[in-house]
């Protein structure tokens, strides 16, 4: 049995134990002798991530146990297969597994790029058994390296993943806030008591406790320090955040952005190995960070609806059963299809993210979420699935775009645009869906749909504002069209796709146009939707006149919902003073389509 199956299976322990602690913790705050540590957002973020690093660990540990296997079997110092057998050799490689984690989480707070995978863990400002499940998904880049004394002392790969899935398992009970100081028992094990002190952000407390299942490590090496006051939990630069994506990369970012600004090349490499917090000299200068203060730590709680929280609580429970059916089948699955579905469950964790943290309304995390399965039931093949979910994406955008009709953002002719846009893409899709003698009125279909976004994105700056942009688009259409052509494009399709080439080109370019002129954050992301659009339809152009592309649905489709989410989402409505500007600083323009 794999460990994900083994995770399967505890997966209702862990949902049971964290059901009881929610109502003992409920309980003991009515009746004033404790507190209840659950929020629902911090909750799914928590399990979320834990979900996140399961799906993604399906392919790392291959890696991870893949290096393992490889050096106990060529540099393994004594043949001693036997002996780690014996009961005494599992109890002996649980205690060297749990040695080499102590180094490996103590280096995870004195090293950046360490600290970088191991922040996930530490980011929530409560306390409960869901915090266990709050796992890193990029720890597999390094964590290896410490496990290689045992390789290098004979322990076979099955005893080493095992007892790790022990020592893993072990430190669930301990991140809780409901079981108090017990006595010997914290004097050598991790506890409950000495745990929390390693999840607080006090100054007492901060990277102390590193033990797994023993604490008597941190006795031995001087990290180890006794709870005496309330821990305050999270970490010291909060992620404000309930992204599950960003949770994973934001020290990373953090990382590369000063490795990147600092003039010192020294700097640019030690800054990954410094601990925490150190800056480069200059940067620190340049852009202090401000002091921490304990007393000015506040929880990031951002105020949803109720009914956002329920339906966002719903789209959790239908994440989880997806990860779950995911895990128990990984390893029967094809590679192709791992990476598929792991994609699919990434993006409905972030769009359950973005629910809770009110970035995404309903209508579009249902659409976010539509066209993930349209997507993936496309690459897949999966039929019934696909007819139904990639319709709804569209069906679902048209009400998205309809609702922001009514508002000053999209209202009038520039709202209808959009409207009628979408509209023709989702019969281009349905032509497209229903086989490939509809071929030529779906393409027509996107043509009129990309027609109504050039007349969208001329909405206040005119036709072509930027001619430097319609030459360049043009230039890249060209030439991806004379490639189709000496690859053999038919005869009877050269005349629409031609025609189809030049339409999407020219809508790229009215986007990039529209970008430069009006500034601002939405006008950039729809130049780069219609730039995604064009590379979509080149994608699928390829895979149908030149070569058949590996999982060619996959990139096709994602790019192409990339695309009209930043258009749907960022189209609004130039403001007067915008489109005054545009036309004072818009060039006089010589187009054929000009009038």
């Amino acid at each position: 049995m794999r460990p994900g199956q083994v995770i399967v299976l505890a997966t209702p322990v862990f949902l049971l134990s964290i059901g009881i602690e929610f109502l003992v913790g409920r309980l003991r705050a009515r009746r004033g002798t404790g507190q209840d540590t659950y929020r629902l957002a911090d909750t799914v973020n928590s399990i979320g991530l834990g979900m996140l690093s399961q799906i993604g660990g399906v392919l790392t540990s291959l890696l991870r146990i893949g290096i393992y296997t490889a050096c106990w079997s060529a540099f393994a110092l004594v043949d001693a297969k036997d002996f780690w057998m014996q009961w005494y050799g599992w109890l002996l490689a649980l205690v060297f597994y749990d040695f080499c984690y102590y180094w490996l989480h103590r280096m995870g707070h004195e090293c950046g790029v360490l600290w970088a995978a191991h922040v996930v863990h530490h980011q929530s400002q409560h306390y409960n058994l869901s915090t266990a499940l709050r796992q890193t998904s990029s720890g597999f880049l390094f964590d290896w390296i410490f496990y290689l004394p045992m390789a290098l002392a004979g322990v076979p790969p099955l005893v080493f993943g095992v007892v790790a899935l022990v020592d893993l398992l072990y430190q669930f009970w301990v991140h809780t806030e409901q079981v108090g100081k017990l006595g010997w028992f914290d004097r050598w094990f991790c506890s409950p008591s000495n745990h929390r002190v390693h999840h607080a952000v006090n100054d007492r407390y901060v990277d102390r406790n590193y033990g797994g299942v023993l604490i008597v490590w941190d006795r031995l090496f001087g990290s180890f320090q006794e709870e005496d006051e309330r821990p305050v939990y999270g970490t010291r630069k909060p992620l404000d955040s309930w992204d599950p994506l960003w949770a994973n990369l934001e020290v990373y970012w953090a990382l590369g952005r000063d490795a990147w600004r600092t003039k010192h090349w020294g700097d640019k490499l030690r800054v990954w190995f410094k601990p925490p917090g150190w800056r480069p000299a200059d940067l620190a200068q340049s852009d202090p960070h401000p002091p921490f203060d304990l007393a000015q730590v506040q929880r990031y709680e951002p105020v949803v609806p109720g009914t956002v929280q329920l339906f966002a609580g719903l789209l959790f429970l239908a994440l989880l059963g997806g990860t779950v059916s995911f895990l128990w089948f990984a390893d029967v699955l094809p590679l192709g299809t791992t990476l598929v579905w792991l994609l699919v469950l990434a993006t409905g964790l972030w769009s359950a993210g973005a629910l809770l943290q009110g970035r995404l309304a309903m209508a579009e995390s249902l659409f976010v979420n539509a066209a993930a399965l349209a997507t993936a039931s496309g690459a897949l093949g999966i039929a019934p699935l696909h007819l139904l979910a990639k319709p709804l994406a569209l069906v679902l955008g048209i009400a998205i775009a309809w609702k922001r009709w009514r508002t000053p953002q999209a209202e009038g002719r520039f709202g209808l645009l959009l409207l009628a846009g979408l509209a023709a893409s989702l019969a281009g899709d349905v032509f497209l869906m229903l086989g490939a003698h509809l071929f030529v009125p779906g393409l027509a279909s996107f043509l009129v749909a990309h027609l109504f976004y050039i007349a969208l994105f001329a909405s206040g700056v005119g036709l072509f504002p930027r001619r430097q942009a319609l030459a360049a688009t043009l230039a890249v259409g060209a030439a991806m069209y004379a490639f189709l052509w000496s690859q053999g494009l038919p005869a009877g399709l050269r005349i629409p796709v031609g025609l189809y080439v030049m339409v999407i080109a020219s809508m790229a370019a009215q986007a990039i146009g529209r970008a430069a002129v009006l500034g601002g954050a939405d006008a950039r992301a729809v130049a780069l939707g219609a730039v995604v659009f064009m590379l979509s339809d080149s994608l699928l152009a390829f895979n149908r006149f030149v070569a058949p592309l590996p999982l060619a649905s996959l990139w096709v489709l994602a790019t192409y919902y990339v695309a009209q989410w930043l258009i749907l989402r960022h189209s609004v409505r130039p403001a007067a003073d915008a489109a005054d500007r545009a036309e004072v600083q818009a060039p006089p323009n010589r187009s054929l389509l000009s009038r």
